[in-house]
């Protein structure tokens, strides 16, 4: 038969009601029906299901489709029954079902009524399956989500990877490869081990020119910011993204406080949880899923308004699919990441522990992640050009619809810096992670840099003329564009490529993204105004305020900082509080300080706002699940017993890094904290005195600066629990 004579219009207006084929539908479905093995790679929402059901409802026989997740194929199969008004035209099998179930949906098959058969590659090689289907007419074989054969897909599956026998046992039909996503190496993975190598294949663009892609720094405020990110759509249906369950349940414990109508969805929950919550998030009973990676495959909802990934997947492939399911019916489509490098570092760690193998491909897959969130071209261009496509960032579709090219950052020349930090890789013998490479450019000593007497040598110190920041990010960059790589069995460990070398021999430009998204990530978390934030406050008021801040420290004797912070100064600059409650809210300031502090700061600030006309937009406050306070009074209550600080971590699953952090929020706004039991420990009298005399005629309670000032005498946690106990008896 020709592939010209088929009609398909007919069955397509019949079953599905749609007068014509969207893209190269019509072709792959010609491909199936002359029985040739075809490979698909469209994008999610381009209607790959179409490609596979329609075929299996023309042709005799029925048709296995090996799909990975029970929640994917059940939407499916509910779906084409809709669609034909049939209740056994399509049926699962996998392990969902009891005996009983089982034989109905053979009895359905055998009498010819059952077109499409779903199952999980789990299930398809057990023997009492493959028995009954090689007894059976079966027109084709459909895998679904055909990444999974890959290893070096986003969502490996070992089970996959036994397909072709299987199916070869069961009958030499047509085989049907179908993915989302799918980088010209995961391709020809796919092709090779499904032995269809001269398959007919159609690769639809991967450009979704309807999605804005979005990268933002990740800090402790990010709960925050993605609740009021969903407020200003209200209304709209979402889906965020966790990698752990325990980050589900959390944020949508914090989703549904404030207000949100949100349900988690994970792998922990039964089955049947999962699947009401599904149909919630379809029927829009609910706006908001929280989830894992798990939930979407498959789920054919078009009106999807935003993305949110509040942790960065392991791959791009991955974020790509993910992101996928926004606007799929060609609407408005919101693609927003949040990206702390603390996270990748996680990822690593995790696949540290693989092998050897795995390592080298896992790494690799999460660099590109990085490369992506860290990227100052078009975020369209870097995912198109991934996957093998090239895109005009000038004119191609979807052109100007992502961060960087709406708000592009500025570059700086750092070909002489760029060159330091290779030649540092290299000087110190290919030995040093990022830290104490950074250690060795800025001239700061630690234990190993001593104990190879890198600190003897004279590169070192090399690059004091900037932060210990700058260097991570072009440090990061260097691994970004393969100028180095890490080292698989040592972890972390950065190594030299012919690309850096090349570059230390011929030293070209090189052109440094200023203020990248970590970069204001890292600004934020230490309590510096950020590039964004710090346009939105009023700079006159801050002025006023400064003048106010200085004249209060006087006359309580103390330094301005320890009144409020200069960062608690710019939030009030911009939310205007004109009462202690309100004053409150401001970050770094709570009800202790403001009513110690807060009297003449708010007569101030309503003062310049009567007078300057300016009306006070009463400011979102966010609630919280009590989780952060229910840590803070088991923090004043163990530090009260005098419990040592690692026994507190520890009990609460934290470093003691992040207990320090936690302990500095609760003084800073206002409330004492006694660590004097525990820096009686570490540090003796006269170190603490000196380090107290310090704090109080420094001009910034800076942690960098204190150890400049020591150099480098006391390590950086002995300096914040010192600031600690000097704010708590000086300020609070």
């Amino acid at each position: 038969m020709e592939s010209k004579e088929i009609n398909l219009h007919d069955p397509l207006k019949k079953y599905f009601g749609f007068d014509k084929f969207r893209g190269v539908q019509e072709e792959i479905i010609k491909s199936i029906i002359t029985g040739n093995d075809t490979f698909v790679i469209m994008p999610t929402g381009g209607g790959k299901s179409m490609c596979y059901q329609l075929p299996a409802l023309i042709l005799d026989g029925v048709a296995i489709i090996v799909s990975p997740l029970i929640a994917l194929m059940k939407n499916q199969v509910d779906a084409i029954r809709s669609a034909t008004g049939n209740d056994k035209i399509a049926h699962v099998l996998n392990s969902s079902l009891n005996k009983g179930d089982v034989q109905r949906v053979k009895d359905d098959i055998m009498s010819g009524v059952t077109k499409m058969i779903y199952v999980a590659p789990e299930s398809l090689i057990k023997e009492e399956y493959v028995e009954f289907l090689q007894k059976q007419n079966v027109s084709f074989v459909a895998i679904d989500e055909a990444h999974c054969i890959s290893e070096w897909g986003h969502d490996f599956r070992p089970e996959y990877r036994n397909l072709k026998n299987i199916i070869t046992e069961i009958k030499d039909v047509a085989i049907i490869g179908l993915t989302a996503t799918a980088t010209p190496k995961v391709q020809e993975d796919i092709m090779k081990t499904l032995g269809m190598v001269g398959a007919n294949m159609f690769q639809v663009s991967f450009n979704r020119p309807n999605l804005y892609y979005q990268v933002e720094p990740k800090t402790e405020n990010v709960i925050k910011d993605i609740i009021l990110f969903i407020r200003q759509n209200k209304g709209k249906s979402g889906i965020i993204y966790c990698l752990s369950r325990k980050k589900v349940e959390e944020i949508t414990q914090s989703l549904q406080v404030n207000g949100i109508k949100a349900v988690a969805y994970h792998a922990g929950f039964d089955p049947k949880t999962r699947a009401r919550h599904q149909d919630m998030f379809l029927m829009e009973d609910i706006d908001i899923v929280v989830a894992t990676i798990a939930f979407g495959m498959g789920i054919d909802k078009p009106n999807v308004r935003f993305v949110i990934h509040h942790d960065i997947p392991k791959s791009l492939e991955s974020y790509y699919q993910e992101t996928g399911r926004a606007g799929r019916d060609g609407g408005e489509g919101h693609c927003l990441a949040f990206y702390n490098y603390k996270d990748i570092e996680k990822l690593e760690k995790f696949i540290a522990n693989k092998p050897v193998s795995e390592q080298e491909i896992g790494m690799a897959l999460i660099q590109d992640v990085v490369g992506y969130c860290e990227t100052s071209v078009s975020r369209r261009k870097y995912i198109l050009h991934y996957f093998g496509e090239y895109f005009d960032e000038v004119n191609g579709l979807g052109a100007d619809m992502d961060d960087n090219t709406k708000f592009p950052k500025n570059k700086v020349e750092a070909k002489e810096d760029f060159k330091l930090v290779l030649d540092t890789v290299v000087h110190t013998k290919q030995k040093y992670k990022m830290k104490d490479l950074c250690a060795t450019l800025t001239g700061v000593n630690n234990a190993l840099l001593i104990s190879h007497k890198t600190n003897k040598q004279d590169f070192f110190g090399k690059g004091k003329h900037k932060e210990a920041d700058y260097w991570k990010s072009l440090i990061r960059q260097s691994f970004i564009g393969g100028y180095t790589k890490k080292e698989i069995e040592q972890y972390g460990v950065l190594k030299l490529t012919d690309k850096g070398q090349d570059f230390i021999d011929n030293p070209v430009s090189f052109m440094m993204t200023e203020d990248s998204g970590y970069d204001q990530m890292l600004a934020k978390a230490n309590g510096v105004a950020a590039v964004k934030t710090a346009v939105t406050y009023d700079k006159d008021l801050m002025s006023v305020l400064k003048k106010l801040q200085l004249k209060v420290a006087k006359k309580h004797n103390v330094p301005p900082y320890v009144i409020f912070q200069e960062t608690s100064l710019q939030e009030m600059s911009g939310k205007y509080p004109t009462s202690l409650e309100e004053l409150s809210n401001i970050q770094g300031v709570g009800m202790g300080k403001a009513n110690k502090y807060g009297k003449e700061f708010v007569e101030e600030i309503k003062g310049y706002t009567e007078k300057q006309g300016i009306t006070v937009v009463e400011d979102i406050i966010v609630k919280t699940t009590g989780e952060k306070s229910g840590l803070k009074l088991y923090i004043i209550q163990n530090t009260d017993r005098k419990l040592p600080l690692e026994d507190i971590s520890k009990a609460k699953g934290l470093s003691i890094t992040e207990l320090i952090t936690a302990i500095e929020k609760i003084v800073f706004s206002g409330t004492k904290i006694n660590v004097n039991y525990y820096l009686n420990d570490i540090l003796d009298e006269e170190q603490q005195e000196e380090i107290m005399e310090y704090f109080m005629e420094s001009e910034t309670d800076s942690i960098d600066e204190a150890s400049q000032e020591f150099d480098g005498d006391y390590e950086d946690e002995e300096l914040r629990l010192m600031r600690i106990k000097f704010i708590s008896e000086v300020a609070n």
